[in-house]
């Protein structure tokens, strides 16, 4: 008999109707193959400026036969979490070495940056607390905030003296963090952290950065930000991310030993998700030694940045506040950003589309982000099909 049960779930429908109507509708774009500078992607063949393999270390040989090796020796996974019985040597290893790194006296790993981020602001603070947080930070940062329950008081991007103004209104009792993203990951801009830093000093808060886009790119060796600036010491909760420039899967949390410690008994993401698998773990081990070993891998990326950055920008693109690798082309509304980024890749370069509620409205844009293994060639290639279609969509 044929059920006459209402769909309770038919709002979605409503939903996505409405998504396409506003162009932002997208369909996922499968990769077949490995994640390269030049992928197939739904059978075609194109410059990906879609990735966040900044170095190129998805496939880097020391990376792969790590893995490899992990898998022989150790299987396939880990069959438990962190604090019960699925903590490996590989597991302590990593985080040993990722503190030696990041020069600080501890780190614990988390099975993604947005876990790390999320579950350690709601780890720390409470609903007596409140917290001061960028307008542009990301999506994790802004999930953890409402998840501590304390409250939040958003200042204007990078807006130093806006967030002095929100400092100066609360008690000086109350428990405070400061957080930003040390590279934004929508505009590719820097924050403003030698400022902030000097204001929490000021007023005596926790001070927090999510480096999740300058891991692997900016400081010494890929150190980040933090190193970028010389901040050491100065920053009590640095976000760091294996899922990008380290070409693996996870993230993690340096600080003192008794933050990470806190961490392995109230981080709720780190008490409840299986630990990584050995392959995982191995392979993030291999690529701290590429980063110490091959710098010439970030000095590639950035001579790439430049030359792909300095090319749009000549064509008359507008690539907004752009200081990394990261950079956009902005376009004002969804249905323009989206019709550009399918002429591009109907012409062999693959850009995501991005618009509201990622972007604010009228800040719509196809989002590049450029890598070490792009060869001079590609990134010509690119240049001119965006040139042509930049014109076509009367964007030029």
């Amino acid at each position: 008999m044929p059920s006459t049960r209402t769909d309770p779930l038919r709002f979605l429908s409503v939903e996505l109707a409405s998504l396409r109507e506003q162009g932002l509708f997208r369909e996922l774009r499968t990769l077949e193959g490995e994640q390269k500078a030049r992928a197939t992607f739904d059978g075609r063949t194109v410059v990906n400026l879609s990735s966040n393999n900044y170095l190129g270390l998805t496939t880097h040989p020391r990376l792969r036969e790590r893995a490899l090796e992990a898998v022989r020796e150790l299987g396939v996974g880990s069959g438990s979490v962190r604090s019960i019985a699925g903590t490996m040597a590989l597991h302590m290893e990593l985080e040993r070495r990722l503190a030696e790194f990041k020069r600080t006296e501890a780190v614990v790993v988390f099975q993604s940056g947005f876990a790390a981020n999320a579950g350690t602001v709601a780890a720390i603070l409470a609903k007596d607390d409140v917290i001061i947080s960028d307008e542009l930070n990301h999506a994790s940062i802004i999930d953890g905030c409402r998840l501590s329950r304390a409250a939040i008081r958003v200042f204007p991007h990078k807006d130093v003296h806006a967030a002095r103004h929100v400092f100066k209104e609360l008690p000086a009792s109350q428990r405070k963090l400061l957080i930003t993203d040390g590279v934004f990951s929508m505009d590719g801009d820097v924050g403003a952290l030698p400022a902030l830093c000097d204001l929490a000093e000021e007023f005596g808060a926790i001070m927090m950065v999510d480096d999740a886009h300058a891991s692997g790119v900016f400081g010494r060796n890929g150190r980040g930000t933090i190193d970028h600036f010389g901040l050491h010491g100065r920053v009590d909760i640095q976000v760091g991310t294996l899922s990008k420039a380290i070409g693996a899967l996870g993230g993690y949390i340096a600080g003192t030993r008794a933050l990470i410690q806190f961490l392995y008994h109230r981080g709720r993401p780190f008490l409840f998700s299986t630990s990584h698998p050995p392959a995982v773990a191995a392979a993030c081990l291999a690529a701290l030694d590429v980063l110490l070993d091959e710098p010439q891998l970030i000095d590639r990326l950035w001579e790439n940045t430049r030359f792909f950055k300095g090319g749009l920008q000549q064509l008359g693109f507008d690539t907004g506040a752009s200081e990394s690798p990261i950079t956009p082309v902005i376009v004002g509304e969804a249905p323009l950003a989206m019709k550009l980024s399918d002429r591009l890749f109907q012409e062999g370069v693959f850009a995501q589309g991005i618009g509201f509620p990622t972007v604010p409205r009228g800040k719509a844009r196809v989002r590049t982000i450029v890598t070490a293994t792009h060869t001079r060639d590609d990134l010509q290639f690119a240049l001119d099909v965006f040139a042509r279609v930049g014109r076509e969509l009367g964007i030029l």
